[in-house]
């Protein structure tokens, strides 16, 4: 537990209609933690939301307040590190929040309500950004880039990777719990999936080395509402059809995934119960789902030379016994390796990750 005047960190990671916000202590005690839906089409916005219910949630711990960390999504090129925010750093993510407007949006509207409640207050407590895109920048330059031309790669487009918080929490976790292990695959697999080849050494930070998503969180695995990965051909094919690129857009993101193939839903619960009473589309679903699955797990080994951990994180992946057995009896043909599964901790990676960083920049 925190004790009575321990330095906290308020972790705040807003999405497109959800806010979590954690209270988080140096030794990873929580005294506080809450999530909150939101709508940006409500009286006041993200800002509305933090005056009715954030500020007056975390105005106890006020004092004890070491820092306020924000959950970013997308950093570009430049922030790949956990970075203090200062209006030239906010500006500069602001110049950038077109790679992913549904989440990085919110942040920035989270950081700039903050940042004049602070200024109002004449309050000097540091506001940090962690990147979700940051733990992949370490991706060799073969896994990061795409066969296009090269004025397209000159504007930036390249593979970025996403869940990066979570997988290198659960990397980090890994890394104790078996030090012997110097290669694993991270399987985060919720409403939004994607894997992640981690490369582990002793006395060394983990380190991402291919990951399904690229330019955007919709590449790679099939995920409750988006697609995954599908040929680009078969986009050019609807846009030549007649389809705007918005109506693709909402097609990919919003009516593809488990909730398209199955008609029914993209609740990976429902679609087991759907299809032990004998759902068609909901038996499709698991059956695609898994399918884009092992083979992102053989691509994943292969990067790797092979693999001696696979942890399942994230709400599926942390719960569905059915996908665990599945796994085990699917890649049988594997080396033994150790299937584990490890709690998501977005927001215990983000306070550890600032505290790291702080202390850095003060020995150097």
């Amino acid at each position: 537990m925190a004790s009575p005047g321990s330095a906290l960190t308020l972790v705040i990671n807003a999405g497109s209609s959800s806010l979590k916000a954690s209270l988080l202590a140096p030794d990873g005690s929580r005294p506080w933690q809450e999530n909150h839906g939101w709508d940006p089409a409500e009286s006041g916005g993200m800002g509305g939301l933090l005056e009715r219910w954030l500020l007056p949630a975390v105005r106890p711990w006020l004092p004890q307040l070491e820092r306020i960390a924000h959950r970013v999504v997308h950093g570009g090129e430049p922030f790949c590190r956990p970075t203090r925010l200062t209006p030239a750093v906010i500006a500069s993510l602001e110049a950038i929040a077109c790679l992913a407007p549904l989440h990085n949006g919110p942040a920035l509207q989270a950081i700039r309500w903050w940042a004049a409640w602070l200024e109002r207050e004449h309050q000097t407590l540091p506001q940090w950004a962690c990147f979700d895109t940051g733990f992949h920048a370490s991706l060799p330059e073969a896994a990061r880039t795409y066969a296009i031309p090269a004025a397209w790669r000159q504007q930036g487009l390249r593979r970025y990777g996403f869940h990066g918080l979570n997988h290198q929490h659960v990397a980090e976790v890994v890394q104790a719990r078996f030090p012997q292990a110097r290669r694993l695959i991270s399987a985060h697999l919720g409403a939004g999936c994607s894997l992640c080849a981690v490369r582990l050494e002793p006395g060394a930070v983990p380190r991402s080395v291919a990951t399904t998503m690229g330019y955007t969180p919709l590449e790679g695995l099939v995920m409750a509402s988006r697609s995954g990965s599908v040929d680009p051909g078969l986009l050019l094919h609807q846009l030549r059809q007649g389809l705007s690129a918005d109506q693709i857009d909402q097609a990919l993101n919003r009516q593809s995934g488990l909730l398209g193939l199955s008609e029914l839903s993209g609740d990976m619960r429902e679609l087991r119960q759907a299809a032990a009473g004998g759902h068609g589309g909901a038996r499709l679903a698991l059956a695609v789902f898994r399918q884009r699955l092992l083979e992102g797990i053989g691509a994943m080994a292969a990067n790797l030379g092979g693999v001696e951990v696979i942890a399942l994180t994230g709400g599926i992946g942390e719960h569905d016994d059915a996908l665990r057995q599945e796994l085990e009896q699917a890649l049988s043909w594997l080396p033994p390796f150790a299937l584990v599964r490890v709690p998501a901790d977005e927001e215990g990676l983000i306070a550890r990750a600032c505290r790291r960083a702080l202390s850095a920049s003060r020995q150097g």
